[in-house]
C-alpha cells in the first residue's frame, strides 16, 4: 500500500507541474495532503514532518549554498554594466569575415559569458537582444541563429560558476556520504562544488567543439544559412581591431581568473570565489560605465533576491517532497527498481538518465535537482564502479539537455521573450533540436570516456 501511495505522489506532482501550478507550492502542498491521506489511512507517520524545521535550517545555513546569491548577483551585473554587449559587438567583427564567423563568434562569447555570469536567462536575454538582430541583418537562416543563441546560452548549465553545479555538489556530496556510510565507510571520502568545477571543464569545451564543427559543416553544406559578413570601412581594422577585442576581453577574463583560478588553485571555496566575484563585477562595472553603480545595484539586488528566492522556495517544497516519499518507503521501492533492472550499474544509471531526460519536458533543472537526485544518487553511489565526479558532470549534461528541448525547456521560453518578430516560436524549435542532438553525442562520448570529467579533478587534488 505505501508504495502505491509512493507512485501516485510522483504521478501527481508530475500532473501538476504539467498543468502549469507554481512548482514550489506544488510540491509542498501535493506531499503535505498525502502525508495526512496517508496517515488517516495508517500507512504515514506524521512524525516525519517533525524533521522539516530542522531541514529548513540546515538549508538557510549551508555555506555552499551561500554561493547561489552570488554568483547570481555577479551575472545580473554584468548585464546590467552591458560588458557583454561590447564583447559581442568586437568579437563578431573579428570572426565576421569568416563563411560562418558570425556564429563562431556566438559560441566563444558564449563561453566566456557563460563562465563569467554563470546565469542561463541573464545569458540568453543578453545574447537574444544583440545577436539575433545582427544574424538577421546579415542573413543567417532564423532557424540556425535562434538554435544556436539558445544553445550557446544554455552553456551557463555545465561551465563553472553555474548555479546547476553549485546546487548539484551539493546534493550530491550528502549522497555520497550517505553511500559510503551504507557500506560501512564511517570515515568518508567527499565530494565537493570544486570538483564539479574541475570535472565540468573538458566536457563543457567538448560540446563547444562540437557546435562549432556544426556551425562550420552548415556554413560550406549551405553557404547561404550562414554566410560571411561584408566588411565595414569605418571600423577598425588590423592593429586598431586587435586592441579593441584585447579591450573587450579584458573584464570577463578578468573576472574568470579571479573566481576560476581562485577555486581550481585552490585558493579559495566556491562561496569564498564567489563573493570575489560579486565584487569584481561592481568593480568591472564602474570601470566600463566610468561612474558609480548606485542604480545598477539597487536593480542587481532586486533581481538577484527574486531569483535565490525562487531557487530556496523550491529547495523547500522539495524538502518536504523527499520527506513524504520516504516516509512512504518510496526510497525503498526505488533502490529495489534499480537494482533489479538489466545491466546491473550501467543499467541503473542509464534508467535515471533516461528519466532525468523524460522529466525535463515538465521539470526544470533546478527541481530534478532537489527532487531526484537526493532519491535515486545514494543508491546509484553505492554501486560499485560509479564515480561520484564523473556521474556528477553526466548529470549536469543530461540537465542541460532539459533547458533546451522543446516543448517546456525554459531557455526556448526566454529567448521568446527576447527575440525579434522574425523569429518564430517554429524557428526556435525547429532550430534548437540539432543542437539537442550534439548534447546527447557529448554525453554518449562522456559515458565512454568518463576521464574526460574526472582527470583534471584528480589531477588538481588528488584521489583515486
Amino acid at each position: 500500500m505505501a508504495d502505491v501511495f509512493a507512485i501516485l505522489l510522483i504521478l501527481a506532482v508530475c500532473l501538476a507541474l504539467f498543468a502549469g501550478y507554481p512548482v514550489a507550492f506544488t510540491l509542498g502542498g501535493i506531499s503535505f495532503a498525502f502525508a495526512v491521506i496517508g496517515s488517516l489511512f495508517g500507512i504515514f507517520d506524521l512524525g516525519f514532518l517533525a524533521a522539516m524545521p530542522q531541514r529548513i535550517f540546515g538549508v538557510m545555513t549551508n555555506g555552499v549554498l551561500v554561493a547561489i546569491p552570488l554568483f547570481i548577483f555577479m551575472g545580473v551585473m554584468l548585464e546590467r554594466s552591458r560588458i557583454a554587449e561590447d564583447l559581442l559587438e568586437t568579437m563578431g567583427r573579428l570572426f565576421g569575415p569568416l563563411r560562418g564567423g558570425l556564429g563562431i563568434s556566438v559560441i566563444v562569447v558564449g563561453v566566456l559569458l557563460a563562465a563569467a555570469k554563470g546565469v542561463v536567462g541573464a545569458t540568453t536575454a543578453t545574447m537574444g537582444l544583440i545577436v539575433l538582430p545582427a544574424m538577421l541583418r546579415f542573413g543567417y537562416d532564423p532557424r540556425l541563429a535562434a538554435g544556436l543563441v539558445a544553445a550557446t546560452a544554455t552553456l551557463a548549465q555545465i561551465f563553472p560558476p553555474a548555479t546547476v553545479l553549485v546546487l548539484l555538489g551539493d546534493q550530491l556530496a550528502n549522497a555520497y556520504q550517505s553511500a559510503q556510510l551504507s557500506k560501512g565507510i564511517f570515515a568518508p571520502a567527499s565530494v565537493t562544488v570544486s570538483d564539479l568545477f574541475a570535472g565540468a571543464l573538458v566536457p563543457g569545451f567538448l560540446l563547444v567543439a562540437l557546435y562549432i564543427l556544426y556551425v562550420v559543416a552548415i556554413a560550406y553544406l549551405k553557404p547561404q544559412a550562414a554566410p560571411a559578413i561584408p566588411p565595414d570601412p569605418s571600423q577598425p581594422k588590423g592593429g586598431a581591431l586587435f586592441y579593441k577585442v584585447l579591450a573587450a576581453l579584458v573584464a570577463p577574463l578578468v573576472l574568470i581568473a579571479l573566481v576560476l583560478g581562485s577555486i581550481l588553485g585552490g585558493i579559495a571555496t566556491a562561496t569564498e570565489a564567489a563573493a570575489v566575484g560579486a565584487v569584481g563585477a561592481i568593480v568591472l562595472a564602474a570601470l566600463r560605465t566610468g561612474r558609480a553603480v548606485g542604480g545598477y545595484l539597487i536593480e542587481t539586488i532586486l533581481k538577484t533576491a527574486q531569483m535565490t528566492s525562487m531557487i530556496f522556495v523550491i529547495l523547500i517544497g522539495a524538502t518536504m517532497f523527499g520527506l513524504v516519499f520516504r516516509g512512504f518507503e518510496g526510497d525503498a521501492l526505488v533502490h529495489r527498481v534499480l537494482t533489479d533492472l538489466p545491466g546491473g550499474t550501467a543499467g541503473a544509471i542509464l534508467a535515471v538518465m533516461f528519466a532525468m531526460f523524460l522529466l525535463g519536458f515538465v521539470m526544470d533543472a533546478f527541481e530534478i535537482i532537489f527532487v531526484v537526485v537526493p532519491i535515486v544518487a545514494p543508491i546509484l553511489l553505492a554501486m560499485p564502479g560509479v564515480d561520484p565526479i564523473w556521474l556528477g558532470i553526466l548529470m549536469a549534461m543530461n540537465l542541460q539537455t532539459s533547458y533546451i528541448h522543446p516543448p517546456l525547456g525554459p531557455t526556448l521560453f526566454f529567448l521568446r521573450g527576447v527575440a525579434p518578430p522574425e523569429i518564430t516560436t517554429k524557428h526556435i524549435y525547429v532550430g534548437i533540436i540539432p543542437f539537442v542532438v550534439i548534447q546527447l553525442a557529448a554525453l554518449l562520448v562522456l559515458w565512454f570516456v568518463p576521464t574526460l570529467a574526472t582527470a583534471l579533478p584528480r589531477a588538481l587534488y588528488g584521489g583515486g
